[in-house]
C-alpha cells in the first residue's frame, strides 16, 4: 500500500470510530471511552503517515512524529509547516498531539462524563467532538501538503 492510501485509509478508520455510538447497555461509557481513545491512536497513526509520505523523498528515515517535529536538520516545508501548526496552541495539530500524550499516559486521553441530568459547569468539548474537528481540519489541510510534497 502506498503512503497516501495508508493515510486516507487511518483517516477513514478513525472517521468510522468516532462515528459510533455507544448503546444503551450498562457499557455504554467504557464503550464511548474506547472508541474515542480507538479513535485518537488511529489519527495519531494517519499522522505518522503523512510524515512519512511528505519526507520521503529525503533521505531521512525517522520513527514517529515526536522525532521528526524534533529533526531540525531536515529542512522539508510541509514538515515546517506542521510543526508551526503544532506549536501553535489552539491549532488542530497542537490539540490532537496534546491527547495523544494523554493516551500515553497512566490516566488516558477519555474519560467518564458526568451522568445526563447532573449540572457540569466549565467543561470542556467532548473528546469525541475535540477529535471530530481535528480530523476535519487534518482532511482539509492534506491535499495542499500532498501537493507540494508532490513536486519532489
Amino acid at each position: 500500500m502506498s503512503s497516501p492510501a495508508r493515510t486516507n485509509q487511518l483517516l477513514h478508520h478513525a472517521e468510522l470510530l468516532l462515528a459510533e455510538e455507544g448503546g444503551s447497555d450498562e457499557q455504554v461509557m467504557a464503550r464511548r471511552m474506547a472508541f474515542e481513545e480507538a479513535a485518537l491512536a488511529t489519527l495519531e497513526l494517519a499522522l505518522d503517515s503523512l510524515l512519512r509520505e511528505v519526507t520521503e523523498h529525503t533521505s531521512q528515515t525517522l520513527g514517529g512524529w515526536r522525532a521528526w517535529f524534533e529533526a531540525r536538520d531536515v529542512q522539508v516545508a510541509e514538515l515546517d509547516r506542521l510543526r508551526e501548526l503544532a506549536a501553535a496552541e489552539e491549532s488542530w495539530l497542537a490539540v490532537l498531539l496534546t491527547h495523544v500524550e494523554s493516551l500515553h499516559a497512566d490516566r488516558g486521553a477519555s474519560s467518564r462524563r458526568p451522568q445526563k441530568g447532573l449540572i457540569a459547569s466549565g467543561q470542556s468539548p467532548a473528546l469525541a467532538d475535540q477529535l471530530c474537528w481535528c480530523h476535519r481540519e487534518f482532511k482539509a489541510l492534506l491535499p495542499s501538503l500532498r501537493e507540494g510534497s508532490q513536486e519532489w
